[in-house]
């Protein structure tokens, strides 16, 4: 059964830093690409940065300078590490691993976690 847990959430000042870590269980991420998003109230869930298996990394442009994203194979995690934060990076932040480009049927399933919330706020 794969899962993907969140951690790191918290409130922070404008400006200051946060890091999110994603590990997952009952899969191995190396193979695939991995992906963070968010949801902010009454807002739909928006792509914030992906990494490819072999490090790549494409970033949302209002995240791009301040947000990097990283991958620990030896861990199995996906992490985010979120600089230089504003009121308006206020939301629910999501792993997610999308294996439909890569499985048909059953095995290709999109893979969300349970979210954790960052709230940046003087």
């Amino acid at each position: 059964q794969v899962q993907l847990v969140e951690s790191g959430g918290g409130s922070v000042q404008p400006g200051e830093s946060l890091g999110l870590s994603c590990a997952a269980s009952g899969i191995d991420f190396l193979p695939y690409t991995v992906g963070w998003y968010r949801q902010a109230p009454g807002k739909q869930r928006e792509l914030v940065a992906q990494i490819t298996r072999d490090g790549s990394a494409d970033y949302a442009e209002f995240v791009k300078g301040r947000f990097t994203i990283s991958r620990d194979n030896s861990k199995n995690t996906v992490d985010l590490q979120m600089s230089t934060l504003r009121p308006e990076d206020t939301a629910v932040y999501f792993c997610n691993l999308d294996l439909r480009p890569y499985y048909l049927g059953s095995r290709g399933a999109n893979y969300w976690g349970q979210g954790t919330q960052v709230t940046v706020s003087s």
